[in-house]
């Protein structure tokens, strides 16, 4: 009755989409009555659960920055909106997860088949099986016929994927396809991604030919690209990706699509996504309140009431600002109030929210180390050092 129905609590965070290294503070969140002190901490197994949004935006956006590097190093960035497509529905453990999770995306890309969202028409395996292996290229030509303008995308790995490119595709459905309006997006879906993929280009540019562009890498015929959609994860971009250019091909005749690797394959531990008291008040007087684990350092917590304001002092960055968490008040603090004893103040819209995590400038995006053959079980940290928040 006191309140109405309303929590009262006091909740500030940082702007949604701000690019912000992980071990700062997000938000804070206070009890605006002493009788409920205990509120704070009630709220946080559901405040906390925004770590998954926040961390398949982050890796999203990691992606985007790979994909853009090689984009603006082998040719133009028009089309890097659509280059990481969501495919992670079925691989999810919700609806609810999925659609937490394709919003997380779409900060950063155009394309889902997860929710609203821009897709083309694509066959998946049993629309092109069903026509038995015999007459695969009949399921081919079907596709081609059904849509005869635009982008299409086709499975071709059913059976021979070489075979497909070349005697089907390269050759039986050749002119059709060049007599289109639009593009065929064909998609291998199994095999070693880099050698797979370098194979079928080498065929495809056989076939339908090329082109040297102005920073001297290979483009497909703009009749035929390739989509990877199998085990996409940021580490499997950077190869694919690092041994199109070392063999000359431009970044632009091949797109991605991500399923478990894009919203499942990641955890709250991902990017130590943490919700800690960090000040109480006692008879009348704050305190800090901390802990400082002796078995590890790693999990010592930050103490005192808590701001963020905007740094300049780590240049090796290609994020700008950067920020720490320091003492607040502080006047430049820029976590925001975003609710007030039971109202939502601020609200944003998307499109401020995909402002915020714009990239930075693409000269200032250094391309990822590569390895083309990674041995079993490396994995690389680079995602984890930056949190998109929301």
């Amino acid at each position: 009755k006191k309140h109405k129905g309303c929590l009262p609590l006091k909740i500030k965070a940082v702007p949604e989409g701000t690019i912000v290294p992980t071990k700062n503070v997000l938000m804070t969140i206070e009890n605006t009555d002493p009788e409920c002190f205990w509120l704070t901490n009630f709220v946080e197994t559901l405040l906390v659960q925004v770590w998954y949004p926040m961390t398949v935006a982050t890796h999203s956006r990691e992606q985007k920055k790979v994909i853009a590097a090689y984009l603006h190093a082998t040719g133009e960035t028009d089309s890097l909106g659509f280059k990481l497509h969501d495919f992670g529905f079925r691989g999810v453990s919700s609806v609810e997860t999925a659609g937490i999770g394709a919003a997380a995306h779409l900060v950063n890309f155009l394309g889902t088949d997860t929710m609203a969202g821009f897709s083309i028409p694509a066959s998946e395996h049993s629309t092109i099986t069903a026509w038995t292996q015999a007459n695969e290229v009949d399921a081919f030509r079907n596709m081609l016929e059904k849509y005869p303008t635009g982008l299409v995308a086709c499975v071709s790995d059913s059976y021979d994927v070489f075979k497909a490119c070349k005697q089907y595709w390269g050759t039986e459905l050749k002119d059709l396809i060049l007599n289109r309006d639009g593009t065929l997006v064909i998609r291998p879906d199994s095999g070693d991604p880099t050698t797979t993929a370098l194979k079928i280009l080498e065929i495809l540019a056989e076939q339908f030919g090329y082109t040297t562009n102005n920073k001297g890498y290979k483009e497909l015929d703009p009749h035929v690209r390739l989509i990877w959609g199998d085990g996409i994860d940021y580490d499997t971009l950077c190869e694919i990706l690092g041994s199109l250019k070392l063999n000359n091909w431009a970044a632009d005749n091949i797109a991605f699509g991500s399923g478990g690797g894009l919203l499942q394959k990641l955890n709250r531990d991902t990017q130590k996504c943490a919700f800690k008291c960090s000040a109480a008040v006692v008879d009348g007087s704050e305190r800090p309140v901390f802990k400082d684990p002796i078995t590890d350092p790693g999990k010592v917590s930050k103490k005192g009431k808590l701001a963020l304001i905007p740094t300049s002092t780590d240049d090796s960055s290609d994020e700008k600002p950067q920020f720490t968490t320091v003492p607040a008040p502080h006047p430049d603090d820029i976590l925001i109030d975003v609710f007030l004893n039971g109202t939502i103040l601020n609200e944003i819209s998307f499109e401020s929210v995909r402002h915020n995590a714009k990239l930075p400038d693409f000269d200032s995006i250094p391309l990822p180390s590569f390895t083309p053959k990674p041995p079993p079980g490396t994995a690389s940290n680079s995602v984890k050092d930056k949190c998109i928040c929301s």
